[in-house]
Parts: structure tokens; C-alpha cells; sequence
């Protein structure tokens, strides 16, 4: 049955009120196409569930992990941080409930429908009284539409508000069915260059384009989100190739700049995948606002942030 179908989960964020319209209940699903550098939520590109070690809250003296992991994969070595051995951890989630510090965690839990919408219904009344509803993001959120249309079905039948952040790079004909069910979608423009973008993102932006202009076509309302990286993506020339794109489209009716933030660094190294190669950074207060004024000449409504 559909519905016993479960997606990895590694989030639910109570009271959003930057993933769209009014206060809001975000779904994060785990498993995105996409390798950004910058990526702020590096937890959600791997499909599968994966541990976070946070070292500076683990005990001098507490063995507890140790002594539980089955594998093996935790070591203790003297009165340092405990260590993983991902290559031996076979993510059963022993050792989470066992650290008392809250140094270990689970992230992604595999969800069902009913499961999800537990943790929704627990937001309805700030639904109601905001105009708000539930975000799925990710990750990659439409990825998998077979488990995307039961979720979707009881959403509907319950007639909350879905908005859906999207990578943009999905297969459209198999979800294209589902798109009645979608009321808005916070689309991500990086790059406009193909070569460039498959650079830094490890994909070619050639499907992510095609699939702004259809779902741009088919009436559904898309508010653009450019993160910032300085000289990487703020350049005159790929601002204004942006605008131009943006501009031959219908239905965008906002533009949101997110300047990098150094929030994802942290996550890289709670999941054992050392620090990036890259020194990201946001482009100056001056530039973001040069930026905005570039973009809002093309006649739009531009936010920073959101």
C-alpha cells in the first residue's frame, strides 16, 4: 500500500515563518541531487540516515557509547572527543540514547505518511489564524513522487496550504500529476552558466531551467531564491543573466537573496566530512543591496532573506 511507503525525514521545524505565506510547519526530506559547497543543511543530501558528533558536548569520562555500539565504530581515545568509524557504524541508533551530553544524533528517521502528518496537525490552529500551512523542503522534496502523493492527498483533504522548496532538479513528467496539489513553490536559481554551475553544484543547470519555465507556465505562483556567494555567483554578469531569465517567465512573483551563511560548515564537521575546500562568503551589505537594486530594475519584488 501507498500509504505504509516511508521517506527519510531528518526534520520537522514547528513555527517557520521563512519557507512561505504565514507560520508554517517545514518537512525536511532527506536525499537531494545536488552537491552545493555552501549547501546550509549538508544533513540532507545524503538519502540515508547518518550520525552527528558533536564534540565539544562529549564527556570527558562517559564511555557509555562505547560499551553499547555493536559494530565497534566508537572509540574513546584517552580523555579526548569520541570517536566514529563510519566506514564499521551501521546506523542502528544505539548510541544516541545512551549519551547522556547529547553529543550523538540520529539524523533521518524514515516517516510515514500518517507519522508526518501527526507532527502537522499539531500546528493546525497557527495555520488557520496565519493563512500559513507546511512546507516540504529538503533536500529534495520532489524526488519522490510516489510517496509525494499520499502526502499530498491528506494535506489537501485537509485543505492545508502546501509550498514546496525545490532544488529544481526533478523528473517533471513523473511528478507533473501532482502539481494541483502544490500551491507555491520556492524555487532555487544559483547559476546561470551551465558549466560553472555544474562546477560548484556537481549538476548542469539545463534541467532546472526547463522546469522553472513549466512550472511557470502552468500558473502555479514561484518566489526565486539566489543564495550569495561572493565571487561565485555575484558577478554583474550572471546577476543580470539571472534578471533577464526571471523576466521572460510568468507567474514569479517575488525574488529572495539568501547571502551565504557559515551555519552548513558546522554540520560538515558533525558529520565527519572535514572542512570544505572552498572559503565561502557572503558578498559585502554594499554588493547584496547593489544586487537588490539590479534585480528590482527588472520590476520585481526583491527580499533579502526569507
Amino acid at each position: 500500500m501507498q500509504n505504509s511507503r516511508k521517506a527519510v525525514i531528518f526534520d520537522i521545524k514547528h513555527y517557520a515563518i521563512h519557507d512561505g505565506p504565514g507560520i508554517r510547519t517545514t518537512v525536511f526530506f532527506k536525499g537531494c541531487p545536488l552537491h552545493c559547497g555552501w549547501c546550509h543543511n549538508p544533513e540532507g543530501i545524503n538519502p540515508a540516515p547518518e550520525i552527528f558528533l558533536r564534540s565539544s558536548l562529549c564527556a570527558e569520562d562517559c564511555t557509555t557509547c562505547v560499551v553499547v555500539c555493536p559494530k565497534g565504530a566508537l572509540l574513546k581515545p584517552g580523555k579526548s572527543s569520541v570517536v566514529i568509524d563510519r566506514t564499521k557504524c551501521d546506523l542502528c541508533g544505539l548510541c544516541e540514547p545512551a549519551c547522556s551530553y547529547g553529543a550523538l544524533e540520529l539524523v533521518g528517521k524514515e516517516m510515514t505518511v500518517s507519522e508526518i502528518m501527526q507532527e502537522v496537525e499539531k500546528d493546525r490552529i497557527f495555520f488557520e489564524e496565519s493563512s500559513g500551512g507546511v512546507t516540504l523542503s529538503g533536500g529534495e522534496p520532489l524526488s519522490d513522487p510516489v510517496f509525494l502523493e499520499p502526502l499530498l492527498g491528506e494535506l489537501k483533504s485537509k485543505n492545508i496550504h502546501v509550498v514546496a522548496d525545490t532544488s529544481g532538479f526533478f523528473n517533471f513528467e513523473k511528478f507533473s500529476h501532482l502539481l494541483d496539489k502544490i500551491d507555491m513553490f520556492l524555487y532555487d536559481i544559483k547559476i546561470m552558466d551551465s558549466q560553472n554551475h555544474k562546477r560548484y553544484t556537481g549538476r548542469s543547470n539545463d534541467l532546472i531551467l526547463e522546469n522553472l519555465k513549466r512550472l511557470t507556465r502552468s500558473g502555479k505562483p514561484v518566489a526565486a531564491r539566489m543564495p550569495l556567494i561572493a565571487d561565485i555567483n555575484d558577478s554583474d554578469k550572471n546577476i543580470k543573466e539571472t534578471a533577464e531569465f526571471l523576466n521572460q517567465l510568468d507567474n514569479i512573483i517575488r525574488v529572495h537573496l539568501l547571502p551565504y551563511h557559515k551555519g552548513g560548515e558546522a554540520k560538515q564537521k558533525r558529520l565527519g566530512r572535514g572542512e570544505s575546500l572552498n572559503d565561502f562568503k557572503a558578498p559585502s551589505e554594499e554588493k547584496i543591496e547593489d544586487i537588490k537594486k539590479m534585480i528590482s530594475g527588472y520590476g520585481f519584488s526583491v527580499k533579502i532573506g526569507g
